[in-house]
């Protein structure tokens, strides 16, 4: 399966990546024999930004880019398409073990100065296996202004076989002078269609879960993948889409925030427990003290514990946020559906499956009320930007919404 198989939806793109990894291909080549064609040099940059809406794939575009221009298929020298997922350069780079890719990930709320500047000094140095050198930072907009600056160093002053590839959400999210050193790619939304066309022929999804599941995770496509194999994730959203029934009163709305919060933190602590018991473990046996064999902590494990227990909180409190970002989402795509009916749109609903609750919420007041509902969850939303307490912030919220 071509590295490609998984972006979906985004022709566009990927017809500009095979052909920059055609030209990165070209160049390498040339360069071999000391001559650089400027045709390929226009084709191939040394910084890319893919941005798009949550869930359209930035970084699965960016790794079978990454994969693309580490391709050594033969199938190369007559035609064939960068990426073929097959060679030895594609299938360590998809499972991200190749030594000349670098992924960085945040655990966190950001990621530091420290970290970027480490990653510039690597940048500078020539890849080992004689192709390209690829930095890929999935999370852009979690960088710190400190690390931002120390990472414009890096793109400013780039290393000839080096390639930056960055994500974000959207251009706006980057400092002006990274993205002007950056080409851009825009990916779209995804149909609800060819998500579920991935989900069944991926995953093995039923047809009528994986459209059900595509329409729901509103175009994102790790969403709607969840919705459609993990019976949880179904049953917490149809709760999320509940809480439009639950704000007759003020008692309805606190408990439903409460809820929704508890809901969060609990989901949060269910993903860390078993993940972090692991990391824990895994750096204990590092330092040659692995659970049960007693004895006295070696040097330096004591400050190395206290440091993966303060990422770990930092990336406990993330994720919390972002369960509650997604239960968000799903409340405005509930109300995007109740306006749509109110003005009679023909749209497809993303939420068909809850519609006796559409109606109700639809014949309950006009459509300048339903604004009003989306702008409160939006500003809950921009309240949890701000490190608002998430429980006032949701609060105030459902009192909002029963409002209208």
């Amino acid at each position: 399966m071509a590295v490609w198989d998984d972006l979906v939806g985004q022709e566009r793109v990927v017809e500009q990546l095979t052909a920059a990894a055609r030209a990165a291909r070209a160049t390498v080549l040339a360069g071999r024999s000391g001559a650089v064609d400027g045709a390929n040099a226009s084709l191939m940059t040394h910084a890319w930004l893919f941005t798009g809406p949550p869930g359209a794939g930035q970084t699965t575009a960016a790794r079978a880019f990454a994969a693309a221009l580490q391709c050594t298929s033969p199938d190369l020298d007559l035609g064939g398409v960068p990426g073929c997922g097959f060679c030895d350069g594609c299938h360590t780079v998809m499972s991200e073990s190749h030594a000349d890719v670098k992924f960085v990930r945040s655990d966190g709320l950001s990621i530091g100065v420290g970290d970027m500047r480490d990653l510039v000094l690597r940048a500078a140095s020539y890849p080992t296996g004689g192709r390209w050198s690829v930095i890929l930072i999935d999370a852009a907009h979690r960088l710190t202004e400190a690390a931002a600056n120390a990472l414009l160093k890096g793109v400013e002053e780039p290393s000839p076989r080096t390639v930056w590839l960055l994500c974000a959400p959207s251009v706006q999210d980057t400092l002006p002078t990274i993205r002007s050193r950056c080409r851009h790619l825009v990916l779209r939304t995804p149909a609800a269609a060819a998500v579920a066309d991935l989900l069944v022929r991926r995953d093995g999804v039923e047809p009528a879960v994986a459209e059900l599941a595509a329409h729901a995770g509103q175009g994102d496509i790790e969403r709607s993948r969840r919705l459609a194999i993990d019976e949880q994730a179904r049953t917490r959203r149809l709760e999320v889409l509940r809480i439009p029934l639950e704000v007759a009163d003020l008692g309805g709305c606190l408990a439903a925030a409460q809820r929704l919060v508890d809901t969060a933190k609990a989901d949060a602590e269910a993903l860390a427990e078993t993940r972090d018991a692991k990391e824990t473990e895994d750096l204990k046996a590092a330092y040659g003290a692995a659970e049960g064999l007693g004895g006295k902590a070696p040097r330096g494990m004591a400050g190395a514990v206290k440091e993966l227990e303060k990422r770990q909180k930092s990336r406990a409190t993330r994720t919390r946020r972002e369960t509650l970002g997604t239960a968000l989402l799903d409340l405005l795509g509930f109300y995007r559906d109740v306006l749509a009916l109110q003005l009679g749109s023909t749209a497809a609903l993303a939420n068909g499956d809850v519609r006796p609750a559409l109606d109700r919420i639809a014949a309950g007041g006009p459509p300048e009320s339903t604004l009003r509902r989306i702008e409160a969850v939006l500003a809950c939303r921009q309240a949890l930007d701000r490190n608002v307490d998430p429980l006032l912030a949701v609060e105030a919220m459902t009192v909002a919404l029963r409002a209208g």
